[in-house]
């Protein structure tokens, strides 16, 4: 049973809503949803509440054992874990790798006002979660015009009896839900005419594209192999192709079916380090190549590459492994505080920092772009090409 707010607790959710509304992510459009579907309808007892910078969740929250930190959570503007490792660890502390979230709000209602909601179309939603995503696209939109596929039947069990209560309380369709592959998305409701990912792709499924109508927009996270994500806001062509801009960057839980499964370091060296590699020396820094827009442009630049970072020293000291997805080369650059060369060390066919470190100049020598300049278009036979100004290439 889902205790009704307090005064106080009713004080958080305005308080919330104002701070959306100052951020100018919430508008008019959205605020009657937010209010006849609020947050805590979608979030369950036992939560790790995330912060606003996006490092890693906090310890474990029971809403019985602490209701007011429960509540507290809730009404922030963080995203808040709700499953480890698949659900199965759910103790104290945290597991390996989140598996379910409640988004945070400003992206949530971001993602939203990108996706230009119309009346009468229908909207398919990849990865139900809590089902807070799908109670607010049913209240704008009507139930019976979303659907809603989640992959994990647990957590569709779960979102369904939410989706089933809230409409109880205001008088909605409860949503069409699927428990299946995102990625295959619905095709039994066919044409979409606007399709929302609440899941990271490193390739947009042709599926999608092929079931939506000329002129729907697919809005999705999007990340190469390296790191650094970003929401593209794609339109579908008459031939079936689909393109648009990067709105703003984003941190999301990958789609099952792609998420990373890397080989384990062991597959790289056959004897210890540095195994014979190419020694070398570089000006650049290990720690400039880590943030999250750097990221997104060496990741789109050098195909199939992605990092490993070892334990911080108590210098400060570190270092940084650099792996192919082909499992054929490997690189290394020691980060020493202080310094202005780092130690450079690479093995196999491909000179993997050589190519991060063309790809970092490429980057700075087009004036260091954020996501908002970057473009993505995908073929109908779902090949990707990314584009920043008057250049394109395959990704």
């Amino acid at each position: 049973m889902i205790q009704q707010p307090s005064a106080a607790e009713e004080a958080g959710r305005l308080g919330l809503a104002c701070e959306l509304v100052a951020k100018r992510t919430l508008d008019s459009d959205w605020l009657p949803a937010f209010e006849a579907v609020p947050r805590h309808l979608f979030v369950p007892d036992v939560i790790w509440p995330g912060s606003a910078s996006g490092d890693r969740p906090c310890d474990r929250v029971v809403r019985g054992e602490d209701p007011a930190a429960w509540w507290t959570a809730v009404h922030t503007d963080v995203p808040i874990t709700t499953q480890w490792d698949d659900g199965a660890y759910t103790g104290p502390g945290t597991g390996k790798v989140p598996t379910c979230s409640n988004s945070m709000p400003s992206m949530v209602f971001s993602m939203l006002r990108a996706l230009a909601v119309e009346e009468g179309g229908r909207i398919l939603e990849i990865g139900t979660g809590t089902g807070w995503n799908a109670a607010l696209l049913a209240h704008r939109a009507g139930g019976a015009n979303v659907v809603t596929v989640e992959v994990d039947d647990g957590l569709a069990a779960s979102a369904r009896s939410r989706l089933e209560a809230a409409a109880a309380r205001t008088g909605d369709t409860v949503p069409v839900t699927v428990v299946g592959d995102g990625a295959d998305g619905h095709p039994a409701l066919v044409p979409y005419s606007r399709v929302i990912a609440t899941c990271s792709v490193e390739r947009v499924p042709a599926q999608w594209l092929a079931q939506c109508a000329p002129g729907a927009v697919i809005v999705v996270p999007w990340g190469p192999a390296y790191g650094g994500e970003g929401i593209a806001r794609l339109t579908v062509r008459e031939d079936g192709s689909a393109d648009g801009p990067f709105t703003a960057s984003s941190a999301f839980m990958r789609l099952r079916g792609q998420r990373e499964d890397r080989p384990p370091p062991g597959a790289y060296l056959s004897r210890p380090w540095p195994g014979g590699g190419r020694r070398s020396s570089t000006g650049l820094s290990p720690e400039l190549v880590g943030g999250w827009s750097a990221m997104f442009a060496i990741g789109v630049r050098v195909p199939g590459l992605f990092c490993r970072t070892g334990g911080r020293r108590r210098d400060g000291s570190y270092r940084m492994w650099l792996y192919d997805t082909g499992v054929t080369s490997w690189a290394t650059a020691d980060h020493t505080p202080g310094r202005d060369a780092y130690s450079v060390v690479q093995s196999g066919p491909r000179a993997l920092w050589d190519e991060l470190e063309a790809a970092w100049d490429w980057w700075q020598g087009h004036g260091e772009p954020g996501f908002d300049r970057f473009t993505l278009t995908v073929s109908a036979e779902g090949e990707q090409r990314i584009a920043l100004d008057e250049e394109s290439w395959v990704v």
